[in-house]
């Protein structure tokens, strides 16, 4: 074997492994887009699993608009659920931390103009 077929060995296989990323991304998108009822999702599956290629073509030329759509709409609802677990996990509320800064300035460990500045910032968001 000779470096020309690794080479062309390697292209082939990184070609398959994309393709069949791209058909199962097609197959996750049909089968949880809500909006198409069942038979066309069944004649979608049918045509990709009979007529790969042109199937996984066919539904990106089709459908290409609306699946990254729906994909943008789940990133954002994963996003917004993200945030909002980490604000009530980490997060205590405006005059409990404005309190427990008090007690560290108190304390000496935070100067007054920290203090003040982080009273002013609580206060903005």
């Amino acid at each position: 074997m000779n470096i020309f077929e690794i080479i062309w060995f390697s292209i082939g296989i990184a070609l398959y492994v994309s393709y069949l990323i791209v058909l199962f991304h097609i197959v996750a998108d049909l089968l949880s887009d809500s909006q198409r009822p069942g038979w066309g999702k069944a004649i979608w599956v049918v045509v990709i699993i009979f007529l790969p290629i042109l199937g996984g073509l066919a539904y990106l030329i089709a459908h290409g608009q609306s699946m990254s759509l729906r994909r943008a709409a789940k990133a954002d609802v994963a996003r917004d659920d993200f945030a909002r677990y980490v604000q009530t996990v980490a997060r205590t509320n405006v005059p409990q931390q404005i309190a427990e800064a008090k007690t560290l300035m108190d304390d000496g460990v935070m100067s007054e103009a920290e203090f003040i500045a982080f009273k002013a910032r609580l206060l903005k968001s």
